[in-house]
């Protein structure tokens, strides 16, 4: 064997076999200059510098040799190297040339003696190819990791529409190999909607000859929704001439949900402060029609048809009041009485109750967890929301149907839950074995007033003051429901502390009755106003009207004499509020009561006791004595 300078040099490596020196020799001499050329005479040390010698270019092998033929040598050769092959021959071996061909791969042959100067350009033709080889393959390997390391969709098609490539995640949503998908069009492998709108893509690619992007959706086969966005990219020749088109679908769904998620609760805040609005004109109204009602039942003559008359109509505005406090709990305006509840307790308690309402219609089970935390929450509303819940599980059901109420414990970890930080938390749910919601129901169900029910069959707030509940108490709402399978909310709670007693536990012990007061009312509604007058002067009090802040604060400076101010809160000019504080200023020993038909907690200090609208005259009266009784406390303290 015999071995060439080991300075490489531009052209790579030469492999020559010859069983006849002198050839060596020969061949050696008229390539040595240009690429560094290894030689011996034996085909097998041939095999073994092969596998030592993985960047050989090119091998040139005689055909006739001792040891093996050369169309066996380069058989067995192209089994551990990709160089190009050429085939030496001093006899017209038809037989060796097409076994050389078929087996070795030759890219020629040529006849011995050969001309030095064709064999030179056959050797550098051979060389240029087998760069170019390298660089397919460098191409190749590069597509294909890219191809394969990405969760991207990537594909390639024809003009045709057929696919030329596509990697394996791209197959792997077509249900098939992508080795079977290659040659088939994309119509003949996916859902006609699917295919009909990537066809209409790529014909616009190919006409606009530039790439395109768009979002889609689709539906997996439980119906459950996924995004992608699909870039659809022409591919062009140097000629400018279409020839191919790329496809590249990412799954965005994740992506798409924290969006419409966001867009859902920006749009549920405008709705809340909507809400809470209407709510504010509602109890203004309904305290003015309770108001009076109530004065004219007890100021009517002792008539039972007028009587009933009278209750029909208070029963009626109730029931508008109820409303309103629905509209605020979704709204987060209305203070709760948030204090340590055994929720398992609650829900135990509401047997009779849930028997009654519910009906015979359905099972009732339970599943409620042992050791179960303490949660955070207004009692009474949370008694409101599961009812609301259990209502709505029945009238998704028919007859026969199983609505189970579970509770759990739950540690949440920053992210999972929609709207909820990470911590302990409390869960109730209510699950049922209805119809389910198709997801363009699912995103509506708790906006304020949307309902599926007939007209009549329901308000549209049950879910909405759950989900206000939840907001209030530090928890959300989770809904999952499948068409055909049933529907499930999750009420999740904020876990009490465990050494926490009730908090802003509002006291129940009666108060006395006080002595008779001189009070300056401020409401800007003359109705809610000449009310409220009419109660506190049957119990006794001497009242003095105000339309709004400015002219009390010139009745305040004037008069002297007064034990107590009662103002609105929200008044045009100068909120009930800005009045307290500047009537402080002016007569410090000045009892403050505000009234409020809306007003959030957090704008509302905690040194003014606040009454909210529509109250009746024993509620007055309460307020009255506490926000007296604060004042003379902070004066003998």
């Amino acid at each position: 064997m015999t071995l060439s300078s080991d300075n490489p040099t531009r052209n790579g490596t030469i492999l020559v076999v010859d069983d006849e020196p002198d050839i060596l020799v020969a061949l050696e001499d008229l390539f040595e200059n240009d690429y560094r050329v290894l030689s011996t005479t034996s085909p097998l040390k041939a095999l073994d510098i092969i596998e030592h010698e993985p960047d050989i270019a090119i091998i040139i092998s005689d055909q006739r040799m001792p040891e093996m033929p050369g169309d066996e040598f380069l058989a067995r050769a192209r089994h551990r190297s990709d160089a190009e092959a050429i085939l030496l021959t001093g006899y017209a071996d038809l037989k060796a040339v097409i076994g050389a061909v078929n087996k070795g791969r030759i890219m020629a042959y040529v006849p011995k003696p050969w001309d030095p100067a064709a064999l030179s350009s056959m050797v550098a033709s051979a060389y240029e190819r087998r760069l170019l080889a390298r660089e397919l393959e460098t191409e190749r390997a590069l597509l294909r990791g890219l191809m394969e390391s990405t969760g991207d969709q990537i594909s390639f098609k024809d003009l045709e529409g057929r696919f030329v490539r596509l990697n394996t995640s791209k197959a792997r949503s077509l249900d098939l190999p992508p080795e079977a998908c290659v040659g088939r069009k994309e119509s003949e492998l996916a859902s006609p909607e699917q295919a009909q709108s990537a066809e209409e893509a790529e014909r616009k690619a190919v006409i606009a000859r530039q790439p395109s992007e768009r979002t889609e959706e689709r539906y997996g086969p439980d119906g459950t929704s996924q995004w992608f966005l699909v870039n659809h990219i022409p591919i062009l020749n140097e000629a400018g001439s279409v020839t191919n088109v790329a496809t590249i679908e990412r799954d965005i769904t994740e992506r798409k949900v924290m969006e419409l998620r966001l867009r859902q609760a920006d749009k549920m805040q405008a709705l809340g402060t909507l809400a809470g609005g209407v709510a504010h004109d509602f109890n203004n109204l309904l305290m003015a029609v309770l108001g009076s009602l109530d004065l004219a039942s007890r100021r009517a003559p002792d008539d039972p048809r007028l009587t009933r008359l009278l209750q029909n109509a208070t029963y009626a505005a109730e029931r508008g009041a109820s409303l309103t406090q629905r509209l605020l709990s979704f709204s987060r305006q209305r203070d709760l009485r948030l204090q340590t509840v055994d929720v398992n307790q609650v829900i135990c308690g509401m047997n009779d109750l849930l028997t009654r309402t519910l009906g015979g219609v359905i099972r009732i089970e339970r599943d409620l967890a042992e050791h179960l935390w303490m949660a955070m929450v207004d009692p009474d509303q949370l008694e409101l929301a599961i009812l609301n819940l259990c209502i709505n599980a029945r009238d998704a059901m028919a007859e026969n149907g199983v609505l189970t109420l579970s509770t759990r414990n739950e540690t949440v970890e920053e992210g999972r839950v929609t709207d909820l930080g990470r911590g302990d938390y409390v869960v109730i749910s209510v699950a049922d074995t209805g119809a389910g919601m198709p997801p363009e129901i699912l995103s509506r169900v708790l906006e304020p007033f949307f309902t599926t029910k007939e007209v009549g069959k329901g308000t549209g707030l049950g879910l909405s003051m759950v989900y206000g509940l939840a907001q209030q108490s530090g928890g959300t709402v989770a809904i999952t429901s499948t068409v055909g399978v049933g529907t499930t909310v999750e009420l999740y709670l904020s876990r009490a502390a465990v050494d926490r007693s009730r908090a802003d536990q509002e006291e129940t012990s009666d108060l006395a009755p006080m002595a008779k007061v001189r009070i300056l009312l401020v409401d800007d509604d003359a109705e809610v106003r000449s009310v409220t007058a009419a109660y506190l002067g049957e119990m006794g009090h001497r009242v003095v009207e105000a339309a709004d802040g400015a002219s009390a604060l010139d009745i305040l400076k004037t008069d002297s004499q007064l034990d107590l101010l009662i103002a609105d809160f929200a008044m045009p000019g100068m909120t009930g509020l800005d009045l307290a504080d500047r009537a402080r200023k002016l007569q410090p020993g000045l009892g403050i009561l505000l009234v409020t038909g809306y007003a959030d907690p957090e704008r509302v200090p905690g040194t003014y006791p606040v009454l909210h609208k529509p109250f009746n005259r024993s509620e007055l009266g309460a307020k009255v004595t506490e926000a007296i009784r604060r004042t003379e406390s902070a004066d003998l303290g």
